[in-house]
């Protein structure tokens, strides 16, 4: 149960990072709401699975993902340009999430 709480977290996360630019700095009350409501929720819900899991592997797979998930979403949604600097980076990011991930489950 904590792995799908944290795809939901990580999900929302995505969502609520998107949304950044849309509220303009804060100023705009609808986006700027739903930005900072899907952010408690995300970080409600890592309250909870860091109940069930070790903190280092939560917060690296959230992390990661989210970094990996946004830097796409960037460059598909937004025209923000991919470099191969970038996707290295990404790609170290992610490598090191699965390295935590095997290390943290012995």
């Amino acid at each position: 149960m904590a792995y799908i709480m944290l795809v939901v977290a990580i999900a929302l996360e995505v969502v609520a990072t998107s949304l950044l630019p849309v509220t303009q700095g804060f100023s705009r009350l609808g986006p700027s709401v739903v930005c900072l409501g899907t952010y408690a929720v995300v970080f409600m819900l890592l309250g909870r699975i860091v109940e069930q899991l070790p903190v280092g592997v939560v917060y690296a797979t959230w992390s990661g993902a989210g970094i990996a998930a946004i830097m796409l979403i960037g460059a598909t949604f937004l025209g923000e340009p991919l470099s191969l600097a970038k996707v290295t980076g990404a790609a170290m990011i992610i490598g090191g999430v699965v390295i935590l991930n095997v290390a943290g489950v012995h």
